[in-house]
């Protein structure tokens, strides 16, 4: 059996319900599950997935480890579940693949080669860029970008239940438990930049040079996207596989594609098909992240998470930092913090 997920927030459910639509069309072999960076909670509908389908951050490690939990961001905790919730499907005894796409993904014809092409190997990824750039504006911001980033994207990876993809995935998770941080000034950016190494570490991975997948605002400069809704979508002449509407939420989407594309009327069809299809497949006023509050509602800062992420002693101190009984950390960040971190913490 194919296993394919994704994994999110409920803020991304409008994308996620889009991106399961098209693997209902284009991978109806496979079965979906919806990996959930969010408290078990009542009142929502989650998704059309069953129940059995769903994972919630709750059911993996992390969630079972507040001190873990705290030290991330919505987008952090979103990435640092994936390579678990990969091991997870990896050790079912049904599983023959997985494969992983990120929320903002959208299929748009069938994907047997890419399903034979992962089928042949342990580990399966996409590089950002196929073709280098020419100008020195997008070498600035397309090349440079991926040596900041990664060389690959994670917004696909497939994976096999062999001794490498086992030991692939394990690693990976190993890394993701530690190290799942935005932290590109360190080196590190969320789960992506650790498989720049995997190339080197593992011998059974195939990178995926075909341009139809993984369409995205980084390679738009060097792939010609055409045709419409009607004729199909193509990419420099091969049907588009999968798009990836990275970046759409703050509008850096629409103006990689105004700077790049200026005048491709196919993709600015598919920005538009786009804002109206998520909003169409959104929850009406979704409730705020679970995770990003204290226990009396007051909202956890990015400063505090990070503080407590570095400080041993606070974390031995305040084994749970959700809880405000006493005070708990928050007091901590409101009276102390500033003393220690008058530019960070006010």
């Amino acid at each position: 059996m194919i296993h394919v997920f994704t994994s999110a927030a409920l803020n991304y459910l409008g994308k996620v319900r889009t991106l399961l639509t098209s693997v209902g069309e284009f991978l109806p072999e496979a079965t979906f599950h919806f990996a959930l960076a969010e408290r078990r909670a009542e009142g929502y509908q989650v998704s059309d997935l069953p129940t059995e389908q769903l994972i919630y951050a709750s059911d993996l490690s992390i969630g079972r480890d507040p001190q873990r939990l705290f030290g991330h961001s919505i987008v952090e905790l979103s990435t640092a579940m994936k390579a678990e919730v990969a091991l997870r499907l990896l050790r079912r005894r049904d599983c023959e693949l997985v494969l992983y796409f990120d929320p903002d993904i959208v299929l748009f014809s069938p994907l047997e080669d890419l399903v034979e092409s992962a089928r042949r190997s342990s580990i399966a990824v996409t590089p950002h860029l196929l073709d280098p750039e020419i100008e020195p504006k997008a070498i600035a911001d397309n090349e440079i970008c991926a040596l900041r980033h990664g060389a690959f994207n994670l917004g696909f990876l497939g994976l096999r239940p062999t001794p490498e993809g086992l030991r692939f995935a394990e690693w990976w998770a190993d890394r993701t438990a530690r190290f799942c941080r935005a932290d590109t000034a360190s080196g590190l950016f969320t789960d992506q930049k650790w498989i720049d190494l995997a190339p080197g570490f593992f011998e059974d991975l195939a990178i995926l040079r075909n341009p139809r997948f993984n369409v995205a605002p980084w390679n738009i400069s060097r792939r010609c996207v055409t045709g419409d809704f009607d004729a199909g979508f193509r990419v420099d002449g091969k049907p588009l596989g999968f798009y990836h509407f990275t970046g759409f939420d703050s509008g850096a989407h629409e103006m990689v594609v105004r700077a790049y594309a200026p005048d491709n009327q196919a993709l600015r069809m598919l920005v538009q098909w786009y804002v109206r299809r998520t909003a169409e497949l959104s929850v009406p006023s979704p409730p705020p992240w679970s995770y990003g509050t204290y226990a009396d509602g007051t909202p956890i800062e990015s400063a505090h998470r990070l503080v407590y992420r570095e400080r041993t002693d606070l974390q031995a101190a305040f084994p749970d930092p959700y809880s405000t009984e006493d005070g708990g950390v928050l007091r901590w960040m409101q009276t102390s913090g500033p003393v220690e971190y008058p530019k960070l913490l006010r």
